[in-house]
């Protein structure tokens, strides 16, 4: 099953009898205090121009709860999450494509989550809004009624619990900069560092200088370097669950299933009896 899909290809299934639904799912990470930069919206970045027929998606609001004991970008309602699909004209047997601006985190986010509860088709378009060549427009489409129903499957998901064991037993992958896992810096959570066990695998390694997923060779061969391999138990995390379902989608194009820990560093921090290693070493 494909996962990801290139602006020329999109381009031509747009022209089909029966298009995919096109998700514009931009958003990027608030750093709080951050050069006193206002908070980017997408809803505005949509509103000023996206991809012809495609329906905006806050990830703030419908793809994570609200922040809490679980993290910082929980997981949504489920019975909210399928409505809100379902309002975007998410249908079980008809494709899907998501968007973001470029960096690919959102986009993945909302991919993860539609494989994740069972729809069958959702790809990502690669190198998002900044790779389209074609027209943009700022008329709001009114989809009919979707009828997916989001019914999670049992593999994965993993807790925090899940994710100390198997750091142990298998690999455990940071999806987050280097500073961040080493320790040197911290500036979101409670304190810095790393889940003990884990191995340091930035997502900014996956893609190329265009934005663009490396080919799959390039990308099996980072991950046989970090110990992976299609026989290898994986899991990845990364700040909030959210630059994780990139790593995820990474291996995915690699051929790699992995498993997600949504809850991330933000909930694995937030409890000061969880242990913290530091330094660029997974122990």
């Amino acid at each position: 099953m494909e996962v990801i899909i290139s602006a020329s290809r999109l381009a031509h299934d747009l022209t089909a009898d029966r298009p995919p639904v096109l998700l514009d799912v931009r958003w990027q990470l608030s750093v709080p205090g951050a050069n006193g930069a206002t908070a980017f919206d997408g809803r505005a970045a949509y509103a000023a121009g996206h991809l012809p027929g495609a329906v905006f998606v806050d990830l703030d609001v419908e793809l994570a709860a609200a922040p809490g004991e679980h993290g910082r970008h929980p997981l949504p309602d489920l019975a909210e999450f399928g409505a809100a699909m379902r309002r975007a004209g998410v249908s079980a047997d008809r494709p899907v494509v998501v968007y973001d601006g470029g960096q690919g985190w959102a986009a993945a986010r909302a991919w993860w989550l539609l494989r994740w509860t069972g729809h069958p088709d959702v790809r990502v378009l690669d190198g998002g809004l900044s790779a389209w060549e074609g027209p943009l427009s700022a008329d709001v489409p009114e989809p009919a009624e979707g009828d997916f129903e989001p019914v999670p499957r049992p593999a994965g998901l993993l807790d925090a619990a899940g994710a100390a064991a198997l750091a142990r037993s298998g690999v455990l992958l940071d999806a987050r900069a280097g500073e961040r896992y080493r320790g040197d810096v911290e500036p979101i959570d409670r304190v810095g560092g790393h889940i003990p066990g884990a191995v340091s695998a930035p997502t900014s390694e996956n893609v190329g200088p265009d934005g663009r997923f490396r080919p799959a060779d390039e990308l099996t061969a980072r991950f046989a370097a970090l110990g992976v391999s299609a026989a290898t138990q994986v899991g990845v995390y990364c700040g909030s669950g959210v630059s994780a379902a990139h790593q995820a989608l990474a291996l995915a194009v690699a051929g790699i299933p992995a498993e997600l820990y949504v809850g991330s560093w933000s909930e694995w921090s937030a409890d000061p009896s969880r242990p913290v290693a530091v330094g660029p070493d997974p122990q």
